[in-house]
């Protein structure tokens, strides 16, 4: 019972960190700043977060009901922190409709993410398609941003896009290849044992 409160404060601390590391970042005007605030802002690492709480655990339900406080705990983080520390020429006030509305998508994002993440951990190919699933988030995302939002955007912007696009498939293809390589080795290693009468 205590490592689950353990692991239950762990998450939700790092669900706050996941949501500030976006608008904290955005508050210094460097580049790399910049491309933080722009890869937290976006969908993607939220899935991704619950995603690592679920693979983390190996109770389906576990996975589910952390991912979805850790994600909440984090939306209600950036949304105090945007509201405590508005951008250049905007105001604060009227956190709580944001907090409410997005919080609780959050919470029921973060179940189904969450249980994907721990049927991730099944080996072969039976649980590739779940490993598969952040990459496809963040290609997809990226993509339709590329796609719809990148005119007027700025180098970095438009470059932190492209370079998570690229990212997210070259991580899909190690995923498959990572795959491949074990079925094909544990093949091999059937074939060797049939063939030395085991």
């Amino acid at each position: 019972m205590r490592g689950r409160v353990v692991s239950g404060v762990v998450v939700i601390g790092l669900g706050v960190v996941l949501g500030l590391v976006g608008p904290v970042a955005g508050k210094f005007d460097n580049g790399v700043c910049e491309a933080l605030s722009v890869v937290f802002s976006g969908g993607w690492p939220w899935a991704c977060f619950a995603f690592l709480v679920g693979i983390s655990r190996t109770s389906k339900g576990e996975a589910a009901l952390l991912a979805s406080f850790g994600l909440a705990a984090g939306v209600v983080a950036y949304y105090l922190f945007k509201d405590a520390y508005p951008a250049r020429g905007g105001v604060g006030g009227g956190v709580s409709t944001m907090v409410l509305t997005w919080g609780v998508a959050a919470f029921l994002f973060g179940a189904p993410v969450g249980v994907v993440g721990s049927l991730a951990r099944t080996p072969g190919i039976g649980g590739l398609f779940f490993r598969l699933l952040v990459p496809l988030i963040a290609w997809f995302e990226t993509s339709q941003r590329l796609r719809m939002e990148a005119e007027g955007q700025g180098g970095v912007v438009w470059g932190t896009w492209a370079v998570v696009r690229v990212g997210a498939c070259l991580v899909a293809a190690l995923l498959v290849g990572h795959t491949a390589w074990g079925w094909w080795r544990g093949r091999s290693g059937r074939a060797d044992a049939s063939a030395r009468g085991l």
